[in-house]
């Protein structure tokens, strides 16, 4: 076994990435404060050809050192928005037709062992604060929420960790 090299992967060039059809799943942030968080969204989001990502509230957006340092450039090609009124971003987002989940532990939460993304639906997924979680505000506007199974001593990963288990659950149901 040896490792590829870069030029063996394959890779698309920036304008083709942008062209191929990508997952309709949107991921919005809701006020996270690390810009290294944010960045790793960016590059899991260009890995899994994620429609966008929408950063709401005080979340970093680039240009930023942080972001730039773990994305390596996929915020360049992936569609991305900054909104500060987030809560009115989702109601319109829901309003064209968008299924809103929070990643969130909750009383109703359904694990993820048991969602099954739809392919015909569209789907914002909505990733909260490092220490709040999904703000209040935002967590009645949604439809569901969504629980990644833990059996550690901790209550909760590291939001780019959720991030990057819950993008390759949805690319996994409906890249194929």
């Amino acid at each position: 076994m040896r490792q590829l090299q870069l030029e063996e992967l394959g890779r698309v060039d920036a304008d083709a990435y942008k062209a191929l059809p990508k997952i309709p799943l949107i991921m919005a942030l809701d006020n996270i404060r690390s810009g290294h968080n944010v960045g790793s969204v960016f590059r899991t989001a260009d890995a899994f050809r994620i429609q966008e990502v929408i950063l709401g509230g005080y979340t970093p957006c680039p240009p930023d050192t942080e972001i730039q340092k773990t994305a390596l450039g996929a915020n360049e090609v992936v569609k991305w928005e900054h909104t500060s009124d987030f809560i009115q971003k989702l109601k319109n987002l829901k309003a064209e037709g968008y299924t809103l989940l929070a990643a969130e532990q909750t009383d109703k939460s359904c694990s993820l062992f048991d969602f099954k993304p739809n392919s015909d639906a569209k789907y914002v997924l909505i990733l909260g604060n490092e220490v709040r979680g999904v703000s209040p505000e935002v967590l009645a506007l949604c439809d569901m929420a969504i629980e990644i199974p833990q059996e550690g001593t901790k209550h909760s990963l590291n939001v780019s960790v959720a991030a990057g288990i819950l993008m390759w659950s949805f690319y996994q149901a409906l890249a194929r």
